[in-house]
């Protein structure tokens, strides 16, 4: 079974395509880089098929099943950019919303609950901070919080809306470690990613977007330089031929 299912999706602005018909298979167990130009259409793919953003068209399923009956199975970390960090919480307030959907909003975190939060913010490197105000975190430190808060909700599927960006090199080699090792526990991550240079070491499947699915595949099928001109243009070409030169 695929962990994810698209088919014949398209989003539109104001009749203006952002998506075009897009269909899209993703295999269990694999970290998949979504990459393309600005206006490409990525973040807005990731939130179409959360149900964040509602499609002019198409389907999608989670483990062959709508978003709405296997929410459970997924965890999502949205553009850090995206959150109001002035908002008042610590952060093991946010780490423990992860827990939510189990929960839900009215009941207490019990003690099993806390446990699991404080691991999952041991597994980031940022158990010391559990009770820092959000608002005063670096960057890097707020990525960590929320990559926490995905992983407290144990799911299957993951959703990263570039986890890498704005961040230390110290914590962007935390953050794919952490993408690795849920790969090795069969899990599936799928994240939007903005450096081509280092979607071979990271990732082993890409999906190329400019409006249009351009390529979806292992990275040393789809990451081609004809497939990365389709997606850039002309712009692009000096990636591999630069890669070719170092070698």
């Amino acid at each position: 079974m695929q962990a994810l299912e698209v088919t014949d999706l398209t989003v539109a602005y104001q009749d203006k395509p952002v998506l075009w018909d897009i269909d899209l298979d993703v295999p269990e167990g694999i970290l998949m880089a979504i990459v393309g130009p600005n206006g490409a259409g990525k973040t807005t793919l990731i939130k179409s098929i959360l149900g964040l953003i509602k499609p002019a068209a198409g389907n999608v399923l989670i483990y062959g099943k709508s978003y709405a009956a296997q929410r459970h199975m997924v965890g999502y970390v949205p553009q850090r950019g995206s959150v109001d960090w002035d908002f008042p919480t610590s952060v093991l307030d946010v780490v423990m919303m992860g827990r939510y959907g189990e929960l839900g909003w009215f009941k207490r975190p019990s003690a099993r609950d806390r446990k699991l939060a404080y691991d999952a913010l041991e597994k980031v490197g940022m158990q010391e901070y559990a009770q820092r105000q959000i608002s005063q975190l670096s960057g890097g430190q707020q990525q960590r919080t929320f990559l926490a808060r995905a992983l407290v909700q144990d799911a299957k599927l993951y959703f990263m809306d570039e986890p890498f960006q704005g961040v230390d090199a110290t914590t962007e080699r935390a953050i794919i470690e952490i993408l690795q090792n849920l790969r090795e526990q069969g899990k599936t991550v799928i994240a939007v990613h903005h450096d081509l240079q280092t979607v071979q070491e990271y990732f082993d499947w890409v999906t190329l977007l400019n409006v249009r699915r351009i390529a979806s595949g292992p990275v040393s099928e789809a990451f081609s330089s004809e497939n990365l001109r389709r997606a850039y243009g002309g712009r692009i070409a000096f990636l591999k031929e630069e890669k070719a030169a170092g070698d």
